[in-house]
């Protein structure tokens, strides 16, 4: 087993981050934590922008805060990151959180393998005939975030069903 396969504890990660932080962000950072990488997000403040500036003057500021964050903090990021990988045997990514715009400053690609039947291969090379990806790998990837953007979607409604079952048993006759 290697330090890899030992889950990170994520509350007293989440604690030592808490600790070895600076005051960057506007709360705690979302952690989110995987076999291979650590990502933290933070929430940073929007900027003051004119009252009638439109939506294209605010995403630029936004782009231009989250630019600025990066820069400034690369040094201290750095640092941190490099005690976390040793401390965790993971790699780790930043990212910040600027108005409801997420930016992703660096992050891990790590391969993933999988067995596919012919009608799941058909489909993603379908999505390479169309030009929708350039190989298969870049087809399931597509795939993973398509069903990631509406994965909350998906899941409330699962919920919902669940509890709607659980009401149904409940309200019936005991046995």
């Amino acid at each position: 087993m290697t330090r890899r396969d030992i889950p990170a504890d994520p509350s007293e990660l989440r604690g030592w981050l808490t600790g070895r932080l600076p005051d960057w962000f506007g709360g705690p950072p979302e952690i989110t934590v995987d076999r291979e990488e650590i990502t933290i997000i933070g929430t940073l403040a929007e900027p003051d922008v004119d009252e009638d500036a439109d939506d294209t003057e605010r995403a630029a500021a936004r782009r231009g805060r989250a630019k600025a964050f990066r820069e400034e903090t690369r040094g201290q990021r750095i640092e941190i990151a490099r005690e976390l990988e040793a401390r965790y045997a993971r790699a780790v990514a930043w990212g910040v959180d600027v108005g409801g715009d997420r930016v992703l400053f660096t992050h891990h690609a790590a391969p993933v393998m999988t067995r596919l039947r012919q009608p799941e291969r058909q489909v993603l090379d379908t999505l390479v005939a169309a030009g929708v990806a350039r190989s298969r790998a870049d087809a399931l990837a597509w795939c993973v975030r398509l069903v990631g953007q509406h994965a909350d979607e998906w899941l409330t409604e699962l919920n919902e069903a669940l509890s709607a079952v659980q009401r149904v048993r409940t309200s019936g006759p005991t046995a």
